[in-house]
């Protein structure tokens, strides 16, 4: 089994970033693809972005192409989610996951794919 532990969010203007890291323990996750997603109050949790397990693919939402980045260091079993630009919409809490599938180079879109989530981190853009 493996803990996944998000931290670095917190309030910021827009136009601002924040970089978000995840922190796994346990369970390797050099093998697996991780992905960030989002659930804004009243919403669905949907998909951010996804790396695959080398780092070789990388997969984004169509609202954060080109402003965010993610990226995963295996030595440090950590996940990153630098976010730039960063709009009202961009609000929510983030979570990170792992996949159910080891070595793909399919990087999922729906929750169901994920096996662990962490406990998320509070993202606050404001005007």
């Amino acid at each position: 089994q493996v803990q996944l532990v998000e931290s670095g969010g917190g309030s910021v203007q827009v136009g601002g970033s924040l970089s978000l890291s995840c922190a796994s323990s346990g369970r390797t996750i050099s093998v697996y693809i991780m992905g960030w997603f989002r659930q804004a109050p009243g919403k669905e949790r949907e998909f951010v972005a996804g790396i695959n397990w080398s780092g070789g693919i990388r997969n984004y939402a169509d609202s954060v192409k080109g402003r965010f980045t993610i990226s995963r260091d295996n030595a440090k079993s950590t996940v990153y989610l630098q976010m730039n630009s960063l709009k009202p919409e961009d609000t929510a809490v983030y979570y990170c996951a792992v996949a159910k599938l080891a070595y793909s180079n399919r990087v999922p879109l729906g929750p169901a794919e994920y096996g662990s989530w962490g406990q998320g981190t509070q993202v606050t853009v404001s005007s």
